[in-house]
């Protein structure tokens, strides 16, 4: 009859239509899922891996990633440690498709300061790299002594000496947006 041949035509129709929809309903939900995903919840995907970070300055980094704080992450190298705050990275590599947000008793709320002030209780010494404007990075080596809400100070000491009030060469304030990374001195130190 011509009317089963009208109505299985509909149907056909009908269900092609709505096999369009559901695609266009999952691929526009995958798009609202991975405009919520942050760099963070994919640093901390990666896990024990090797990721490779190009700093602003021209440095290259090849370590896998041990602390993430809001603002910075740190990247063990070897026998050195890097603090690197996320505005200095240029490029990150190996950092996968991958993603994974913070359990809520696991979010460290700590941001850059933090983890400076952390380094300066410790008294830990420090290489400190800053960015310069059509140069290489700077480094410093010294102690970090004080720690303000958008800088710090860093007391400047002789190779191989340790801060004491005799032995500071001079004290150098840092600001937070001039600062690419601070590094161990050698060994891993923080």
């Amino acid at each position: 009859m011509r009317w089963d041949s009208l109505f299985n035509d509909l149907e056909a129709q009908f269900s092609a239509e709505r096999s369009l929809e559901k695609e266009t309903e999952i691929t526009e939900r995958a798009r609202v899922e991975l405009a919520g995903i942050e760099l963070l919840d994919r640093l901390r995907a990666v896990g024990a891996g090797r990721v490779k970070v190009v700093l602003s300055g021209g440095s290259a980094l090849l370590g896998s990633i041990s602390h993430l704080g809001n603002e910075w992450f740190v990247l063990d190298e070897g026998v050195r440690q890097w603090l690197v705050p996320f505005p200095s990275v240029l490029t990150y590599q190996g950092v996968g498709r991958l993603a994974m947000k913070a359990a809520p008793r696991l979010v460290k709320p700590l941001g850059f300061a933090a983890a400076l002030r952390a380094l300066s209780r410790d008294r830990a010494t420090v290489v400190v790299h800053v960015g310069a404007w059509g140069q290489q990075n700077l480094e410093t080596r010294g102690v970090i002594d004080r720690v303000g809400r958008d800088h710090f100070d860093l007391a400047v000491v002789q190779e191989g000496e340790v801060r004491r009030v005799g032995n500071v060469v001079g004290v150098v304030t840092i600001p937070f947006g001039a600062l690419v990374a601070v590094s161990s001195a050698s060994a891993p130190e923080f």
